[in-house]
């Protein structure tokens, strides 16, 4: 394969659409391999902006505004790296010979919860819970007393869980729409879910090249309020259950198709496997990869993209563990116990410009023996001043 130099007249472009801590790491893999960066987001200094070649700030959901930025750059791949853009732009792009990652009907499908369960289960017939989607507070009802109760009631659009929540009685039902509807993304249909019982929820990050697909080791993970907190690799399964993750990720993943690495959600129960939702770009879970393996999934995201090969090599156990800010700030500073940086473990601070309550703004990382005990220790050693 030929390689470039950046700011060339020959360089390989890639296009980020999403600048934040995921699309940072992708950069910085990309910048590795002499691929020169374009990063667009929704506002100034987003931590990729901070590290590509050039920078732009758009309203990500204008169709016409996006366009034109990637008809002036010409890049050689479009990576969306989140939900809340305009999936129009992509599929005009591609019209024009602008090459989406991993395809703009597989962004389509995947960025709508409505589109990608009618696809995995009624397409594909991958099994998952029960479903129903409504766009009425009275439809949310009978969905629910159809469902039964408790169940779980998310917005078919939004990102990192939010507007998700859990209904256990018919009481709950006005608290769960009013944060369903007040989510950021599109809450003009809600879906309720079937509650499974399950005994743990991974993500099993599947890469292709367009040659081969490659499966990580699982990654187990604990949520609050639908967003991340901690995560760990590997997660511990009985083979029975690993194989059924790995045949569902390589279903759902040949049926979107495309290159790039995507992570699979999956609930398991014993040993069935539930199909639950996939991201077609790096998970927040996969941050753990940094410290496990010798390819991250950033790596093997941009491995892919160029079809490179996606040889890797799980080194050990090891967790990651999310640092949400607790203060309000335009100058974040953190103060971080040197005792986090030894041979075992680091932090990854993001560069975020501004600090908000609960926005996440670093991730502790820690390999070995007891990781999950480990990094709950580190991330309280971190303080937002």
């Amino acid at each position: 394969m030929l390689f470039t130099t950046p700011l060339k007249s020959n360089s390989t472009k890639i296009m980020l659409l999403g600048s934040g801590e995921l699309g940072k790491e992708v950069a910085l893999e990309a910048s590795r391999l002499g691929v020169e960066i374009i990063a667009v987001d929704a506002y100034q200094n987003a931590p990729a902006h901070l590290i590509a070649n050039r920078a732009y700030v758009v309203d990500m959901k204008n169709k016409e505004a996006l366009l034109e930025i990637i008809r002036r750059e010409q890049p050689t791949y479009i990576l969306p790296e989140v939900e809340a853009l305009s999936i129009e732009a992509l599929f005009e792009a591609e019209k024009e010979g602008f090459h989406v990652i991993p395809n703009a009907e597989a962004v389509n499908k995947t960025m709508n919860r409505k589109n990608i369960r009618v696809f995995a289960c009624e397409e594909l017939g991958l099994k998952a819970s029960g479903y129903e989607f409504v766009t009425s507070y009275d439809g949310l009802g009978k969905a629910c007393e159809k469902i039964g109760f408790p169940c779980v009631i998310k917005p078919v659009m939004s990102s990192s869980g939010h507007g998700q929540s859990i209904a256990k009685t018919a009481d709950d039902l006005p608290a769960s729409w009013e944060l369903a509807k007040e989510a950021r993304g599109d809450a003009s249909e809600l879906i309720v879910e079937e509650f499974i019982p399950f005994d743990y929820e991974i993500t099993l990050l599947t890469a292709r090249n367009g040659k081969e697909t490659v499966f990580c080791e699982p990654i187990g993970h604990i949520q609050k309020d639908g967003d991340y907190i901690f995560s760990w690799q590997p997660m511990q399964m009985s083979e029975t259950a690993k194989k059924r993750a790995i045949e569902i990720a390589q279903k759902i993943t040949d049926g979107l198709g495309g290159r790039g690495i995507f992570g699979v959600e999956l609930f398991v129960k014993e040993d069935e496997v539930y199909f639950s939702e996939v991201s077609p770009r790096p998970h927040d879970t996969g941050m753990v990869t940094m410290i496990t393996q010798s390819q991250s999934e950033f790596a093997l995201h941009i491995r892919s993209v160029l079809g490179l090969p996606l040889a890797f090599k799980f080194y050990e156990a090891g967790a990651s563990a999310a640092y949400k800010s607790t203060i309000e700030s335009v100058a974040p500073r953190f103060e971080i116990d040197d005792a986090l940086f030894d041979e075992n473990s680091f932090v990854r601070i993001f560069g975020k410009p501004v600090a908000h309550t609960g926005r996440r703004m670093a991730v502790a990382l820690t390999a070995g023996e007891n990781a999950l005990e480990n990094a709950r220790k580190m991330i309280e050693k971190i303080k937002g001043i």
